[in-house]
């Protein structure tokens, strides 16, 4: 077990890595080697759930909460007063081993605080990943956290030993950066990314070619944006979401509401955002990434933030109902896309279906769908909606969040962000 020392840091490295959200399910495969221990394979992590419904976890934590740098929004910058803790390397790789022996955790999410310099920092965590792989031969999942700036020479070695990486934009401008984190730069996190990127597709490369394998990154990088912490509207953090996305292929960004920290800088809010934005801002990336939704298409210039009352998709079909009615039996799949409460396997079995069989209301609630959603947006063979204009308000009523849910969602927020 650990020892009194380590139960102290970890109480303080563990706490202070809950804010970071950019961690989850993998999607990584890697081969318990020989005579070695832990096997990321068919497992999802960060409390995630697999298709079987196991609940899988892994050990969160900053190298340290120490830091160089005076980021305004974040609880461990250098002005704050909060208790300090570091790790050494070969802490973490005991705490890895010994929590993975006893079946609480499937993996590692290392981050940290910046000490003395990027490539220090990097340093101290690259070496955890070798130590973990090749000294003790652990076959689990392992996520590092990459600080924007480090040299390329780490953040490949980085990559050699890591399933995912990650660097963090943090705020989606330089104009946010340069108020509240003005020693982080986008140009530096986009190098950062790049390289990542770069070494994704020379790993690919390589295997496609037959050469002898090699790995780097094999689950992808991640990142993570901070909503609320200033005026930035929806439609900017949704446009940089989507040049991420197109530049670095990321596999995914998490956004993550502010928390209001104790003696903040007054350039601050002093609450945090409805966390139902939160949710907003991720259904938004999904329609970007699945349904084939443009980031310019989700917002207007007289509403540049999301509905808080209604999902993306539907907000778009409300503004475009001269788009609707679709017949399901005709219309293609990209546009079926857009119907709200039509997810994309449901078209997938729309599409395949009618090739054999004439769709009705029957055959929809047959593959379980939404009907009380998409009704209004559909033709059938035995069903036509209402002249949309009559039917804006039965759309509205079947498709808002019901209040009770928005304040349950607030409640959820203000506890959320109490605990932290």
């Amino acid at each position: 077990m650990p020892s009194s020392d380590l139960e102290s840091k970890l109480s303080i490295l563990a706490d202070a890595a809950k804010y970071d959200a950019s961690c989850a399910s993998s999607g990584a495969r890697r081969t318990t080697p020989a005579g070695g221990m832990g096997n990321s394979e068919g497992m999802g992590i960060c409390h995630s759930y697999t298709p079987d419904g196991r609940c899988v976890s892994l050990l969160k934590i900053l190298l340290t909460n120490y830091c160089v740098y005076d980021c305004q929004y974040c609880i461990n910058r250098i002005s704050s007063d909060v208790a300090r803790a570091r790790f050494t390397p070969e802490e973490v790789v005991q705490l890895t081993l010994d929590f993975y022996q006893r079946n609480y955790i499937e993996g590692l999410f290392l981050s940290s605080g910046v000490l003395k310099n990027p490539d220090y920092t990097m340093e101290q965590m690259v070496r955890v990943g070798k130590l973990l792989r090749t000294e003790h031969k652990f076959g689990g999942y392992i996520h590092l956290k990459v600080v924007p700036g480090a040299s390329e020479q780490l953040v490949a070695e980085a990559g050699k030993w890591a399933d995912r990486l990650s660097a963090n934009i943090e705020l989606p401008n330089e104009e946010d950066l340069a108020r509240l984190a003005p020693d982080k730069k986008i140009e530096q996190v986009d190098t950062t990314m790049g390289q990542i990127k770069l070494g994704v597709e020379e790993s690919m490369q390589i295997r496609k070619r037959g050469l002898p394998r090699t790995r780097f990154a094999p689950a992808g990088q991640t990142t993570q944006m901070i909503v609320g912490a200033t005026a930035t509207s929806d439609a900017l953090v949704l446009s940089s979401a989507d040049r991420l996305y197109s530049t670095f292929n990321l596999r995914r960004i998490y956004y993550s509401a502010f928390s209001p920290i104790p003696h903040a800088d007054a350039r601050l809010p002093s609450a945090a955002p409805p966390l139902v934005r939160e949710h907003r801002l991720y259904q938004a990336d999904w329609l970007m990434r699945f349904y084939g939704f443009a980031a310019w298409e989700l917002t207007t210039d007289a509403s540049p933030n999301l509905s808080l009352d209604f999902d993306p998709k539907t907000t778009w079909a409300l503004r475009h109902r001269d788009f609707f009615p679709l017949d399901v039996n005709r219309a293609p799949k990209e546009a079926l896309l857009r119907v709200p409460g039509l997810g994309v396997q449901t078209v997938q079995k729309i599409v395949a279906t009618r090739r054999y069989h004439v769709l009705t209301l029957g055959d929809l609630k047959q593959l379980r769908v939404s009907l009380r959603r998409c009704k209004p947006f559909i033709v059938t063979a035995d069903y036509s909606p209402p002249l949309a204009e009559a039917e804006d308000r039965q759309v509205k009523l079947a498709v808002q969040l019901p209040s009770s849910q928005l304040e349950l969602f607030d409640a959820q927020s203000s506890a959320f962000h109490g605990q932290l």
